[in-house]
């Protein structure tokens, strides 16, 4: 038996809600974020509780209540604590390196690649090939270190490329030589 219209985000010290109709601000230690909810979708804050609630049942609004409050609460803990991607670069002569507001990849091809880091953003490369992607966005996270990625995904036969650390890669066994 589910709970009907209204689902709550216990909020940390240090963390402020302020709710102005749809708009809703988040401030903590690590900085601001600020959404607008749908229609149907209200929130309120009580106490250290942030409650989000829906207008109806229909399934829409029920899908949307769900994300609204994830999204939510991904806002609350990316002020808070924050959030962190971890990159490896496995290949010989592959390296990463932070120039300015620039990460800049070689990565085997003819030419250098230029990924501008977003604002908001922390980048910072350890021995050359181990890429730390921080900031208090989640999606601005994934969404960066997925694009340095896809640059070059981990192939299978010898597992050069980019990968997210303890990402399991199946590999394949090579040409085999018969009679």
């Amino acid at each position: 038996m589910s709970r009907v219209g209204k689902k709550s985000i216990t909020l940390p010290d240090k963390v402020t809600v302020k709710v102005n109709g749809s708009s809703v601000q988040v401030e903590g230690p690590k900085g601001k974020l600020s959404w607008t909810l749908p229609e149907g979708i209200t929130a309120t804050v009580e106490g250290n509780q942030l409650s989000v609630d829906r207008a109806g049942e229909s399934r829409q609004l029920r899908a949307l209540h769900g994300t609204n409050r994830s999204l939510l609460n991904n806002m609350v803990i990316g002020v808070s604590e924050g959030f962190v991607k971890n990159l490896e670069i496995v290949g010989v002569g592959f390296r990463a390196a932070v120039k300015g507001n620039i990460l800049d990849l070689n990565l085997g091809k003819s030419h250098p690649i230029n990924q501008i880091i977003p604002e908001g953003l922390k980048v910072t490369v350890t021995e050359n090939t181990k890429v730390t992607v921080e900031g208090i966005d989640k999606q601005v996270v994934g969404q960066f270190a997925a694009e340095v990625r896809a640059y070059y995904p981990p192939e299978p036969y010898k597992g050069k490329g980019v990968r997210f650390v303890g990402e399991v890669i199946r590999r394949k066994e090579g040409k085999s030589v018969g009679k």
